[in-house]
């Protein structure tokens, strides 16, 4: 597997690498309890954004388990960071891929979730050479559910209180997609 080429662009968005000039945009979600609420971690401070930054800007070899791949997400004409799509190697042998998505709230219901993740998605199957693409998400996140059944994914699993957090037991589900369905479900 390769680095893909980046930017790439749909009709709204543009999805790039990031940079140090992300930092404000990037703490301005990273740092909200309720995107990390989903992620089982605590809101990112601002010095683990730039932490963050450096490592995402050097983006990825691309080759062994647990590189991973953070796609900016910035509507076409502005230089603002409203979110970002990821994706993580989870087998390079296997080519099992695992997406996953954080936007601003600031900026939910304009469908840009959707429209970067599928855009990703095919640049894990086109370009990465994905088998499987698969996310992971809690079950409470209403929001990231519709997103994978917009792409066509398929519930394969749902994990019960799988996960802990400083507060609550999460549970989990496991949406998932081939790449011979991704074609299909593309002609």
């Amino acid at each position: 597997m390769t680095t893909p080429l980046l930017p790439l662009g749909t009709e709204r968005l543009l999805l790039r690498l990031f940079t140090p000039d992300d930092l404000d945009d990037l703490y301005a979600y990273q740092g909200l309890s309720e995107v990390a609420r989903f992620l089982y971690r605590p809101p990112l401070t601002r010095e683990q954004c730039v932490q963050s930054l450096t490592r995402r800007a050097a983006g990825t070899a691309w080759a062994e388990d647990g590189d991973d791949l953070v796609v900016a997400v910035c509507p076409v004409g502005e230089s603002k960071v409203v979110g970002e799509v990821v994706l993580k190697l989870a087998s390079a042998r296997a080519r099992q891929v695992e997406i996953g998505w954080a936007f601003n709230p600031e900026y939910g219901g304009r469908g840009y979730a959707t429209e970067a993740a599928r855009a990703v998605a095919a640049l894990a199957f086109a370009e990465l050479g994905a088998h499987r693409l698969f996310a992971r998400l809690d079950v409470l996140n209403t929001g990231s559910v519709r997103v994978c059944e917009r792409l066509a994914m398929r519930r394969e699993a749902h994990l019960v209180e799988n996960d802990l957090d400083d507060e609550r037991w999460g549970s989990e589900y496991v949406y998932a997609m081939l790449a011979r369905e991704w074609k299909v479900d593309r002609t």
